[in-house]
């Protein structure tokens, strides 16, 4: 993505994203880091730039005296992302930036670090580096200190340390330099490099690239769509916290679902009901070792049978995730509150006991993974399985977390009914004869007060709540949850209605009657996915086809997708990398697309050409004659 420089610094979701599974970035078309929580995921934002609205704070860029443009691209297959500046006279730098990943004394190596590589490209380009972190949130850091090779920042409770093999004053006094040697900056913790900074950077960004392309060669994608199934795929992966294999929601906070809205939220946790989505995603694409880390934080917190289970947890199951407001910060495009923790942690949400249950029923019959389900493990879920016996007919916040009414929410009911569903599979195929009877008698009855209350023979369809008239694009689910088959007449009606009610400009809204905020303004991007799902299974599979691929036209300048979408404008909203978004992608790319044995029957999938394609086209040759269409590196 090619970017004039000519105007002032405006937050954009045109980021790219770089991670390790314990810490991740989120950098801009100019090579500027805007978004770094430090120590983990969800810590504290060093670099907090998109949300400090009009404030030149929180970040780390350089600036390329005279500059013209800014290239920037994802080498292919990977995480990693390179930026190419370009001075007026012609000078140019590359900028390299990677968080290490690798396997080293054989144990994943992924600190909580940050690489930035600056080479010399063409003349003698002049440039300064700024580094400008801060601490709780927003306030600009004041007290450092300065070492041989190293500045030291105090950021509130934890200090952070920049080493460079740069003159340490340039960075201190942001002093402008002619660059004739590549040069490097590592961010991370404040500890001491022993060794050569330049060697060690080359060293960590060639073993970093071969771990994403060792990785990216394991996935079973689809013929169609590869490139973006692999970003959406990477993109899954830098949600994931290894350490305890949670899968946050996003990696940002605050960023709004539409302008001007106070529907801002921290997403820098773990929702229970993307476990069934997350964990499909990723069986489909043979990701089994990142989709066993994620059972085993599900499990771990199943294990608690002590306590209700909560619709949110911290990456650390037992972190609190109460809500605060940060004042330090004005919020993306000035647009705040910026939100630190989640007060949806705190609601009754019962579609959970499903959620968890449907996920975890992967260890039940996939012979892949070292440690399959046992009935100790099931004991367990039947523990889950009574609270969702016990409360199906009683009104929660529901999937969307209403914070000011409660409803008997169709899809929290629903999932109750997967849960016993679920459980009485399991019973089957452990050959728990007494139990499966148990919990089919269950299933039969939650199902029976389902069908009797949630259609809507008024609207010819599903509703979102029992005795309710409003739409609700969750019930679009119904055939994918196993709970009616998609030839039925009255899912088939559903789809129709949701369709004719909540689209607007292609684009599938949550529901369009007024919440806690008002009238819903933005399309959400997961329910598009579950729409075009819904069509293929009804036999709509050339009108499914098509809005997938407008929709892929909707992702940022690097192949990413945040939470929602203006249907007014088609811009971008919410926090992103959107994990229901991306899995959602996965999930609908694999459904839609021709098998790998049509690979040759016919024409090969076309693709839009992107400028950069355009560029790299003009300058190699075609590949083996065959004029095979290039692909972006930006969103590869």
């Amino acid at each position: 993505m090619t970017l004039s420089t000519s105007h002032p610094y405006r937050s954009s979701l045109d980021v790219a994203a770089i991670g390790n599974g314990r810490v991740a970035a989120l950098i801009d078309q100019g090579a500027r880091i805007v978004w770094w929580c430090f120590p983990r995921l969800d810590g504290d934002p060093i670099f907090c730039r998109l949300l400090a609205g009009d404030e030149e704070k929180g970040f780390c860029d350089v600036v390329l005296d005279g500059q013209v443009s800014a290239t920037s691209y994802y080498i292919r297959n990977t995480s990693i992302l390179e930026t190419i500046l370009i001075a007026e006279n012609g000078a140019s730098v590359k900028v390299t930036d990677f968080c290490p990943r690798f396997w080293r004394y054989d144990r994943s190596f992924h600190p909580a670090q940050l690489v930035r590589r600056i080479e010399p490209l063409r003349g003698r380009p002049r440039i300064s580096v700024r580094v400008r972190p801060t601490s709780n949130y927003g306030q600009p850091v004041t007290n450092s200190s300065y070492g041989s090779n190293h500045v030291r920042y105090l950021c509130g409770s934890s200090s952070v340390r920049v080493t460079t093999d740069l003159p340490v004053s340039y960075i201190a006094h942001e002093t402008s330099f002619s660059l004739t040697h590549p040069a490097t900056l590592v961010i991370g913790a404040d500890e001491p490099i022993e060794s050569s900074i330049d060697s060690m950077s080359r060293e960590f960004l060639e073993r970093t690239r071969d771990f994403w392309v060792t990785w990216v060669r394991g996935l079973a994608v689809s013929y169609e769509w590869q490139p973006e199934i692999i970003r959406a795929a990477i993109s899954l992966k830098l949600c994931t916290y290894e350490e305890t294999g949670a899968i946050t929601a996003a990696l940002t906070t605050s960023i709004p679902e539409a302008p001007n809205t106070p529907r801002t939220w921290d997403y820098r946790f773990c929702w229970l009901r993307d476990a069934y989505f997350v964990i499909r995603a990723l069986n489909r694409l043979g990701a089994t070792q990142s989709m066993e880390n994620y059972l085993d934080y599900i499990t771990t917190v199943v294990s608690d049978t002590q306590s209700p289970l909560k619709p949110v947890y911290g990456i650390v199951h037992n972190d609190a995730a109460q809500e605060s407001i940060a004042p330090h910060l004005q919020g993306f495009l000035g647009m705040g509150p910026v939100r630190v923790g989640n007060l949806a942690s705190d609601q009754l949400q019962h579609d959970a006991y499903g959620s968890v249950i449907l996920g975890v029923a992967q260890m039940f019959i996939d012979q892949r993974l070292p440690r399959m389900g046992d009935v100790s493990l099931f004991r367990e879920l039947e523990y889950l399985g009574e609270h969702a016996r016990r409360l199906y007919l009683e009104p929660d916040a529901g999937i969307w977390e209403y914070r000011g009414r409660m409803r008997i929410h169709t899809h929290s009911a629903v999932l109750c009914w997967v849960a016993c569903d679920r459980l009485a599979r399991i019973a089957t195929l452990l050959g728990l004869g007494e139990r499966a009877v148990y919990w089919k008698e269950s299933t039969d009855k939650i199902r029976a007060e389902i069908l009797s209350r949630a259609w809507s023979e008024k609207r010819g369809s599903f509703t979102g709540a029992f005795d309710h008239e409003e739409l609700d694009a969750s019930v679009l689910l119904l055939a994918d949850l196993g709970f009616m088959p998609p030839s039925d007449p009255r899912f088939v009606k559903t789809v129709n209605a949701v369709g004719r009610e909540l689209m607007r400009n292609g684009l599938m809204l949550r529901y369009a009657a007024e919440d806690d905020f008002g009238l819903p303004e933005s399309a959400f991007l997961a329910c598009q996915f579950w729409y075009i799902d819904a069509l293929e299974s009804v036999g709509r599979k050339e009108e499914a086809h098509g809005l997938f691929c407008e929709l892929l036209k909707k992702r940022n300048a690097f192949g990413l997708m945040s939470e929602d979408l203006n249907p007014a404008t088609g811009q971008l909203w919410g926090n992103l990398p959107q994990t229901y978004s991306m899995a959602g992608m996965i999930n609908s790319a694999m459904t839609l697309s021709k098998t790998w044995e049509d690979a040759w029957s016919g024409v090969a999938p076309k693709h839009d050409v992107t400028p950069i394609e355009q560029e790299r086209a003009e300058r190699e040759p075609s590949a083996a004659g065959l004029h095979l269409p290039r692909r972006s590196l930006n969103i590869s």
